[in-house]
């Protein structure tokens, strides 16, 4: 489990907590939970019968007074804090990368999954290895059904593209089929060469 998918779980779970806590104490007391089944609730705690409400005149008439923006402010904070909610949760429902890839075609057999950054680093490191290739990076994006492969690859200066295309077509990609049993993905390859300092001829 990634840093990311760490935060971004903890970070549901808290927002669903919140939620949850602010729910059940409207609904305790929009149902008079409290005087039906002779509940005492806490000193001090907000919202115990129907007729309650958040803020009673005495708040209002307090934080009025603090001036005419206070309201306004309040208003857009909220605002902006629905919306950077609903940012996050489209993101999350964006995903930009499978996450799980079938093995063994679709759907996978017996339930075996691979996730899509063990591949890549496999891709990777498989492509790293061969002559020519100064440094490689792969990434995994689309879905689990229609995934595509995007190679970065930065070679040597003595290296053809055409030789390293085919050594990568021919070697990781080839691999990562077989291993997966997966069809042909379509793979987007970017190629960029490695600055060398020039030779002084003396």
């Amino acid at each position: 489990m990634t840093p990311r998918t760490v935060l971004n779980r903890s970070l549901l779970a808290l927002a669903g907590l919140v939620l949850l806590g602010g729910g059940l104490l409207i609904l305790f007391a929009g149902l008079d939970i409290y005087r039906r089944h002779d509940l005492v609730p806490p000193v001090g705690w907000p919202l115990t019968t129907p007729h309650d409400v958040l803020l009673g005149s005495a708040d209002r008439a307090r934080w009025s007074g603090q001036g005419w923006w206070w309201w306004p402010a309040v208003i857009a904070a909220l605002a902006l804090v629905a919306l950077l909610a609903l940012w996050w949760l489209l993101a999350q429902l964006h995903r930009r990368h499978p996450g799980a890839l079938p093995v063994g075609g679709t759907p996978p057999q017996e339930g075996v999954e691979l996730r899509d950054h063990a591949l890549s680093d496999a891709i990777a490191a498989e492509t790293g290895a061969q002559p020519g290739i100064e440094q490689a990076a792969v990434r995994i994006t689309g879905q689990p059904a229609h995934p595509r492969t995007h190679v970065r690859l930065t070679l040597t200066p003595q290296t053809t593209p055409g030789a390293a295309l085919d050594a990568l077509c021919e070697g990781p990609l080839r691999t990562a089929r077989r291993s997966t049993g997966s069809p042909p993905t379509p793979t987007e390859a970017r190629l960029q060469v490695a600055r060398h300092k020039p030779h002084r001829a003396e």
